[in-house]
């Protein structure tokens, strides 16, 4: 059984990607930011279902907090498996945005990367295994108008995750990206119409949760263990 770190765990994707690796025989800790609550009850779901998982809560931009708790975990398990998955939104067209939006979405996405993943990195070298995976978006390949600090945040995390993959590939860890495109949560549902997504994806639909934490089930398997430094969209065909 290995341990897998879920950042942003109870969201609609976090929550899909921990009951996904739970069932694949993971110990996974569920991260949120704040809602706490909603992290215990799918920490229920798991034990209920048979699986192993804890719930953690803390705040992935403040480094210095995001340390001491890493540090908690890494005695009592190593964590082989880490899926930054936190992020938020804050739209604006760039002349309107404020300086708190675009530093905000950038701390969550980008800084929070760094926060969580740099304490994890000599813990995964030791046993000369591990899987780190990102969820990027479409708009850090692509760009989105009114998201300048989304894309800016996401576009970053993917170039970091690159860097990252050559410095430690020889050390038997990868580290990807996983860019969705518009996927079906609560968040999307009021945003994209059924004739917005049939205009934007050539699949017309919009992604399920379950597909996305399929990709990422397989990217933190041994099966994948020659796929490193990559971007790989699930998008239904935009581009």
């Amino acid at each position: 059984m290995k341990t897998a770190l879920v950042t942003g765990g109870s969201g609609d994707i976090g929550q899909a990607i921990c009951l996904r690796l739970a069932k694949e025989g993971h110990h996974v800790i569920v991260h949120s930011n704040t809602n706490i609550e909603k992290a215990n009850s799918l920490v229920a779901t798991i034990i209920q279902s048979g699986g192993s998982a804890q719930s953690i809560c803390f705040d992935i931009t403040n480094h210095q907090q995001s340390t001491q708790h890493i540090s908690q975990l890494l005695n009592q398990n190593p964590i082989q498996i880490l899926v930054h998955n936190a992020g938020i939104h804050d739209d604006a067209p760039m002349a309107g945005m404020s300086k708190e939006q675009w530093s905000h979405v950038i701390d969550v996405s980008l800084n929070g990367f760094f926060n969580v993943t740099q304490p994890l990195l000599l813990a995964m070298m030791k046993p000369r295994w591990g899987r780190i995976i990102a969820i990027g978006s479409i708009a850090g390949v692509m760009g989105n108008r009114g998201q300048a600090n989304y894309a800016a945040a996401k576009s970053g995390l993917h170039g970091a995750c690159k860097s990252l993959s050559h410095e430690i590939a020889s050390r038997g860890i990868t580290v990807n990206v996983i860019a969705p495109g518009i996927i079906d949560t609560q968040m999307t549902q009021n945003t994209f119409p059924k004739t917005l997504i049939d205009k934007l994806v050539p699949a017309k639909r919009a992604g399920k949760v379950d597909e996305v934490a399929a990709l990422t089930h397989f990217l933190s398997s041994d099966e994948a263990a020659y796929i490193t430094g990559q971007v790989i969209s699930i998008n239904g065909g935009m581009s």
